[in-house]
């Protein structure tokens, strides 16, 4: 799973926020919202990686539990490909 090119996150205000830019801005529009673990897998996302490399990562990165770390990436997998931001 590869988020698509066209977006960027920014810091504004003490927010993580995802904004389209380019072709991107012509059919989504608004931003995007990221908790800290939202940022860290949206990053994560960014190159080309697995589910299961993404909850091996969040186990790496934080202090939860196998169980927490699944159902955060598959929850945000989810949304992902729902707003058909990975391609």
């Amino acid at each position: 799973m590869k988020i698509k090119n066209g977006f960027v996150v920014r810091k504004v205000a003490g927010e993580n926020i995802v904004v389209p830019v380019g072709g991107m801005s012509k059919t989504f529009h608004g931003m995007i919202r990221l908790n800290d673990t939202g940022n860290f897998l949206w990053n994560f996302f960014l190159k080309d990686h697995t589910e299961r490399e993404a909850v091996e990562a969040l186990l790496s990165e934080y202090e939860v539990d196998r169980s927490t770390a699944e159902a955060d990436v598959e929850k945000f997998s989810a949304i992902l490909r729902e707003n058909d931001f990975v391609g």
